[in-house]
């Protein structure tokens, strides 16, 4: 069984007008970092993950879904 974790952080940036610079300045993160985990190429710490859904002041599991391939 093959686990990934997605993210819908690209659609909420669309949907809050903000660059991948302004989430990441917001959270106090690099850009790349943003880039990195947006692009599922970087799983982000706990931290960084419940500071991006705390920014959009949505639950976790809102931004971060574990997809398993069966």
């Amino acid at each position: 069984m093959n686990e990934e974790l997605d993210n819908h952080i690209h659609k909420l940036r669309l949907q809050h007008k903000l660059s991948q610079q302004d989430l990441a300045t917001a959270i106090g993160v690099s850009r790349k970092t943003i880039s990195t985990v947006e692009t599922g190429r970087f799983t982000p710490s706990v931290v960084i993950a419940l500071k991006i859904a705390e920014h959009f002041n949505v639950p976790v599991e809102s931004v971060f879904e574990l997809k398993k391939d069966q």
